[in-house]
């Protein structure tokens, strides 16, 4: 009888269970030895941004929207970002995969959502993927950190090598926005030549979208970019103090005729992890490493 009432109690218990994360994502141990920046080095990076994007008007604005979303306090001391990003062009094909993310130090690991087991990412120096020989792999040195790059702003634009710069305003959808263009100083990331147009909500401050081009290398061989698209963020998940979309939505800019709708994207699953071991983006053994872009 007590074995029985055991067994369940214990089915219940897993019944009430959240499903788990992917197989292969890091176990969140007790928080010694994980990738958390000290209070020292986070306060050093914070004045130094600050002072940084006081320096101008664009500045102050991403500076105001940094702080509408939950400040590079609590951005970094919430530690590792994980999220699912499943992206869906409208003409096919596409990728979805849970991401773990070093905020502090742009390190990432992706699982396929369609099998845990198939992973790849960015140590901070090398791009790896660990898949089977049939395995349609993306390119992991741009996918790494490129869906990060969408889902962080405006936290990323504080980095160093970026520039801003007053654009007017912008009206989409019978809201009008106002613009910050976003450059970056050569040699800053694999693709210097991209460039963002974030729009900002003139009440809240909170990013309500943003035009941008490709120009990674990989891509780009010769040189140029992609034509300009309008991606519109939609919706909010309020996650440990830091504000998120929930949706992008993404069309052809066409010199200010938007086109119709060409990709949507969901993120969910959203979670900080603070407790994520260094390890936790090292490169694993037997990773095949991409030798170029």
């Amino acid at each position: 009888m007590l074995s029985r009432l055991l067994t369940l109690l214990f089915v219940l218990l897993m019944l009430g269970c959240e499903p788990n994360p992917p197989a292969e994502s890091p176990e969140m141990p007790i928080e010694t030895n994980t990738v958390l920046p000290s209070e020292e080095a986070m306060a050093s990076r914070i004045a130094e941004a600050q002072a940084r994007l006081d320096s101008t008007e664009a500045g102050r604005l991403i500076w105001q929207a940094i702080e509408a979303h939950g400040g590079l306090q609590t951005w970094w001391s919430n530690g590792p970002l994980y999220f699912r990003f499943d992206y869906n062009p409208v003409s096919g094909g596409g990728l979805d995969t849970y991401e773990l993310v070093d905020t502090w130090s742009s390190r990432a690991v992706h699982w396929m959502a369609s099998d845990t087991t198939t992973r790849f990412g960015w140590d901070g120096s090398a791009a790896w993927t660990v898949a089977p020989d049939s395995a349609d792999m993306p390119n992991a040195r741009f996918w790494s950190l490129t869906p990060y790059y969408f889902v962080a702003v405006p936290f990323v634009l504080a980095d160093p090598g970026v520039q801003h710069t007053m654009d007017g305003t912008m009206t989409f959808e019978d809201k009008t926005h106002d613009l910050v263009r976003i450059t970056f100083a050569p040699g800053t990331g694999d693709a210097p030549d991209d460039y963002y147009v974030i729009l900002l909500d003139p009440e809240t401050r909170h990013v309500r979208g943003l035009r941008y081009v490709v120009s990674y290398p990989g891509f780009f061989s010769d040189g140029g970019h992609s034509p300009e698209k309008l991606m519109m963020y939609d919706g909010g998940q309020m996650v440990d103090g830091i504000t998120l979309a929930k949706r992008f939505r993404a069309f052809p800019w066409n010199g200010g005729n938007p086109g119709d709708l060409v990709t949507e994207v969901s993120i969910t699953d959203v979670e900080f992890r603070p407790g994520t071991r260094p390890d936790a983006f090292e490169m694993p053994a037997g990773a095949e490493v991409q030798e170029d872009m």
